[in-house]
């Protein structure tokens, strides 16, 4: 008797603790942002995409080889114009399947601290092409901004 109670205490302790880790991690699944702006109609597969950010200022973000393809190494570049952005991530998440945690921190480039660039892959689908969303992620000091964008890769 006394054997199942402390086994039933060990259990229901594991699972506390397992709730408490999660909770914890959760933010970087899905990060807690201040804003979001609207999914932008840009195709990042033929061009740079702009965005205005809601301090006025504009960012530009591409991804380059184009069009994207999976599987090989992308080059992420986003500048900033008239505003000021202390930290650049990149979160690159399925649109129909779950394919993990993707996101590239950006490293600053220049005294100004306006151009972020880093690189990334994309991993194959077994289905051939596949909807991509692209949520930069810009902490500007005074909130966290999601800027999403779509697109589509093939292999």
């Amino acid at each position: 008797m006394t054997k199942n109670l402390l086994l039933d205490i060990a259990i229901l302790l594991a699972l506390a603790v397992l709730g408490v880790v999660a909770y914890k991690l959760a933010p970087l699944l899905q990060p807690k942002t201040d804003i979001a702006l609207p999914l932008s109609s840009c195709n990042l597969n033929q061009h740079p995409c702009v965005a205005t950010l809601p301090d006025g200022g504009q960012m530009e973000f591409s991804i380059e080889p184009r069009p994207i393809p999976a599987l090989r190494p992308l080059q992420l570049q986003a500048s900033f114009h008239g505003s000021a952005v202390r930290r650049v991530e990149v979160d690159l998440a399925g649109t129909d399947m779950k394919m993990g945690y993707n996101r590239p921190l950006l490293e600053a480039h220049g005294d100004d601290g306006s151009r972020f660039s880093g690189q990334a892959s994309l991993p194959v689908c077994i289905t051939g092409s596949m909807e991509w969303e692209a949520t930069v992620l810009v902490d500007n000091g005074k909130a966290l901004i999601a800027v999403p964008f779509r697109f589509v890769s093939g292999n």
